[in-house]
C-alpha cells in the first residue's frame, strides 16, 4: 500500500500532505527529531528518532518502498530514496528524479563551495503560496501515477 512519508521537522506542506491524503485513504508517516502535534487519524503516524545527525533520513530510507513518496527538501535523502523505488518531491512542488538527481546534487556541492568561500552569502528563496499550489499539483500527479499503474485508481 501506497505510504507518505515526510521528512517533517522543517517541511510547510504538513497540513497539505494530509488533506491529500485524506482525499486518497493514504497512510502518512512524519519523521522527526521532536514531537509535534498531529491531526487526529489512524491514517497519521509521527516518528520520532533521536536527535543524531542524519536519523530521520535514516529512518525514511530504511522503511520507504517502491512506489512510496518521501516529501523532503533534503537532496541527499531525496537521491537515497529514488535508489530505493520511491517518488520525490520536494516542498516547492519539484519533483526529484533518476534523470535529475545527478544535476542537483552537483549544483548543491557548487553552492556549497560557493557558501563556503563567501561568494554566496543568501539561502533559498523564501516559501510562497504559489509554490504550496505547485507542491499540490505535483502531490496529486504523482499519487495519481502510482495508483494507476498499480491498477488501484
Amino acid at each position: 500500500m501506497l505510504k507518505i512519508y515526510i521528512d517533517a521537522d522543517a517541511c510547510p506542506v504538513k497540513n497539505e500532505v494530509f488533506r491529500v491524503a485524506q482525499r486518497y485513504e493514504l497512510d502518512v508517516i512524519l519523521v522527526s527529531n521532536t514531537w509535534m502535534n498531529t491531526p487526529k487519524s489512524s491514517r497519521i503516524r509521527l516518528q520520532v528518532v533521536d536527535a543524531k545527525f542524519d536519523a530521520a533520513d535514516d529512518w525514511i530510507v530504511g522503511h520507504v518502498g517502491t512506489n512510496d513518496i518521501v516529501i523532503t527538501a533534503d537532496i541527499p535523502l531525496a537521491d537515497q530514496c529514488l535508489e530505493k523505488g520511491a517518488q520525490v518531491l520536494g516542498p516547492k512542488g519539484r519533483e526529484f528524479t533518476k534523470d535529475n538527481i545527478g544535476d542537483i546534487m552537483a549544483t548543491r556541492e557548487i553552492m556549497s563551495h560557493l557558501r563556503d568561500l563567501g561568494t554566496m552569502t543568501g539561502g533559498p528563496a523564501p516559501f510562497q503560496k504559489k509554490d504550496r499550489s505547485r507542491f499540490l499539483q505535483s502531490l496529486d500527479r504523482i499519487i495519481q501515477s502510482i495508483l494507476k499503474k498499480n491498477n488501484t485508481l
